[in-house]
């Protein structure tokens, strides 16, 4: 756990995704984060209904926050937030942003997410509100490079980190593939991980779970 210096805002990570599953690159991510930033916390939020992707391609989200829970266990600075679990509708990284801000006014929030996905930020929903709450912090992963231009959103709000952070290529797609071809993925998700999408028979074939 970071010690805050006295008299500095509490920093206050937060990383959403789909989870599905959650593995070793999101968490060494967050870890980097938290270790370069000096964060106090890292907020793992799973999407209750991600707007860009289709619903029918993932596991319940009930799933979906279980296994995230197992694997940011043992960890203290991190922590599984339910807010966009338990919301209805679709899962506005704005609305989420937003309701983080008025639940910690004091904390200075960092926005976790990829070099691919900040590429896209200009075309998410409110993307000035968010830029206007937190700071983006940007990963790169092996192969990419920092974008020459920075969204107009991002320049009028409390900036970018890009984060010197080991690229580690896995992503839930294709461990989700490797499931379903009968594959291991053993030391690509946290044990507990693995045990319990083996004990819910998740990623079999083309299934999903409720």
């Amino acid at each position: 756990m970071s010690r805050r210096p006295a008299g500095r805002a509490p920093r206050l990570g937060v990383f959403g995704g789909t989870f599905d599953p959650p593995h070793h690159g999101h968490l060494a991510l967050a870890e980097w984060a938290r270790a370069e930033l000096g964060l106090e916390r890292v907020l793992f939020v799973p999407a209750g209904d991600p707007p860009h992707k289709r619903r029918s391609g993932l596991s319940s989200v009930a799933h979906r926050v279980a296994m995230t829970r197992l694997a940011v266990r043992g960890n203290t600075a991190f922590a599984v937030s339910t807010i966009e679990a338990s919301r209805r509708g679709p899962s506005w990284t704005a609305d989420t942003i937003r309701a983080l801000a008025a639940a910690h006014p004091r904390a200075r929030l960092h926005l976790l997410m990829g070099a691919d996905m900040f590429a896209t930020f200009a075309t998410w929903r409110e993307p000035d509100e968010i830029a206007r709450h937190a700071v983006l912090v940007v990963a790169l992963r092996p192969g990419s490079r920092v974008p020459r231009r920075v969204p107009a959103a991002v320049r009028h709000g409390r900036g970018v980190v890009w984060l010197g952070n080991p690229g580690l290529d896995v992503s839930s797609s294709a461990l989700r593939a490797r499931a379903r071809a009968g594959q291991s993925l053993r030391y690509l998700v946290p044990d507990a991980v693995d045990r319990y999408r083996e004990r819910h028979r998740l990623y079999d074939g083309d299934r999903r779970h409720s």
